[in-house]
């Protein structure tokens, strides 16, 4: 059963880059608000990564991520060898995010993604993704990110979210 349906999200110049928004179970409260979701995805979590592997397995791989709320898409950064870019070069669909600290929330769904190698992509999402994390570009780990972004074997992976389901454990406090 899905309660609670909220459209969200229009894609820039009005290309049809709607998202919806459920509340995961019936009980047990969800994010009310796109501005919610879009907190929860501004916040310092990891991203886990569930890809599907050649032989159907999944692979989960947390990852630091940037979530550009205007384009709706969430990036991260990755070297063009990992296992979770080979596995989303034969099957685009995933996303997952949570936090496992009391009182439990998270946002999960279903998205697909496209791997991206220009420079351009490259820098700006190490850029977005060292100042969430790092709250600088100055400090050494940004500056090695950044980088590593420039590096022949480093992608972006931009991720399109189709869904999200929502829980907020802390609503029922």
């Amino acid at each position: 059963m899905i309660l609670n349906t909220k459209t969200l999200f229009r894609g820039i110049n009005n290309i049809c880059s709607i998202v919806k928004i459920f509340n995961a179970s019936h009980e047990i409260p969800g994010m009310n608000s796109k501005e919610d979701v879009e907190s929860f995805l501004g916040s310092k979590l990891n991203l886990q990564v569930p890809t599907i592997d050649e032989t159907g397995y999944p692979n989960i791989q947390p990852v630091w991520f940037y979530h550009d709320k205007d384009k709706n898409r969430i990036y991260i950064l990755t070297s063009s060898t990992a296992k979770k870019t080979l596995n989303v070069r034969n099957n685009s669909k995933v996303l997952v995010v949570d936090d496992c600290n009391i009182p439990y929330e998270g946002v999960k769904g279903r998205g697909t993604a496209t791997i991206f190698r220009d420079q351009t992509t490259l820098i700006s999402a190490a850029e977005k993704i060292s100042t969430k994390y790092n709250r600088s570009l100055d400090n050494p780990a940004s500056k090695s990110m950044i980088d590593r972004s420039k590096e022949q074997d480093a992608v972006v992976i931009e991720i399109n979210p189709k869904f999200f389901s929502t829980w907020d454990f802390g609503k029922m406090q």
